[in-house]
């Protein structure tokens, strides 16, 4: 019809199958968008790379795993800005096809990382035996698909919802303070007027107080850190990235900060400034 048009839908690129925790971020993330899965992180990447996604959105800290150390190191390598963070609630489900039962399990599939986190779950039920699979999502898709009868998996609400599996029991995490921190990143450098939060990555020469002078730069400016991590650089063992995040935006404090520190450390880069989760 004369003047009519379409309107193409943003899609999101993440790791892991739909109904992954990744996705459950990404829809709170961007909303009303489509979701493109991607087997491997590097893949994610290349995925904005090649124009195959608008964006996407990557887990990068956990609150008991710790940091997701490839992500930290691609987020460097790669030409990518965040756009924004979310500290997403993780809570395990265990779940199964409709009309299998807690006591018909022996096996259940999940991620190393979510079985980790339910230690008290196995250890109340000794006959079930835990098992390594590359995805938590991709766990329940596996159970759904192979009409397994005496399996389950462990993963998200959503990704029960996504495959049509039953959840038998909630809350199997040990610990309840657990909490993901993901990014929503894109190609294209965008700063927000409320950005209140940058993340950079810098390298220095192995010399005395080099890591001191590094970050004396933000207290001389009272640039409050709210987290600093060590990264080994690959091919020179050794030697370290350091991913810092500082409570500020870009300001005339924090650019003074980076001038300073372009003169002390041997490579500086900021790939994010944007709003603080709340």
């Amino acid at each position: 019809m004369a003047g009519s048009y379409t309107v193409r839908r943003v899609k999101v690129a993440i790791q892991g199958e739909r109904g992954a925790f990744s996705h459950q971020a990404a829809s709170e993330l961007m909303p009303k968008t489509d979701v493109l899965p991607c087997a491997r992180s590097v893949e994610v990447f290349d995925a904005l790379d090649y124009l195959q996604a608008n964006c996407a959105v990557i887990p990068v800290e956990n609150t008991l795993a710790g940091p997701v150390g490839e992500h930290l190191d691609l987020l460097c390598e790669k030409d990518v800005f965040i756009l924004r963070e979310l500290r997403l609630r993780i809570e395990h489900n265990l779940i199964a096809a409709p009309g299998v039962t807690l006591k018909d399990l022996r096996q259940v599939f999940s991620h190393p990382v979510a079985l980790d986190q339910c230690r008290n779950f196995f250890r109340q039920h000794i006959e079930i035996e835990p098992v390594a699979f590359y995805d938590t999502a991709g766990s329940v898709k596996h159970v759904m698909a192979s009409c397994l009868s005496d399996a389950g998996a462990i993963a998200s609400r959503q990704a029960a919802e996504e495959y049509g599996g039953k959840i038998l029991q909630s809350g199997l995490e040990d610990d309840k303070q657990n909490f993901t921190r993901f990014f929503l990143i894109q190609k294209k450098k965008k700063i927000v007027p409320n950005a209140d939060k940058t993340s950079l990555v810098f390298s220095l020469k192995n010399v005395a107080g080099a890591l001191f002078k590094a970050l004396s730069v933000f207290a001389l400016r009272d640039l409050d850190l709210s987290k600093i991590e060590s990264r080994p650089v690959r091919g020179k063992p050794w030697e370290y990235m350091f991913y810092v995040d500082v409570l500020r935006g870009e300001d005339e404090a924090m650019r003074k900060a980076l001038d300073h520190l372009g003169e002390i450390a041997g490579f500086v880069k900021v790939i994010g400034d944007y709003p603080r989760a709340k």
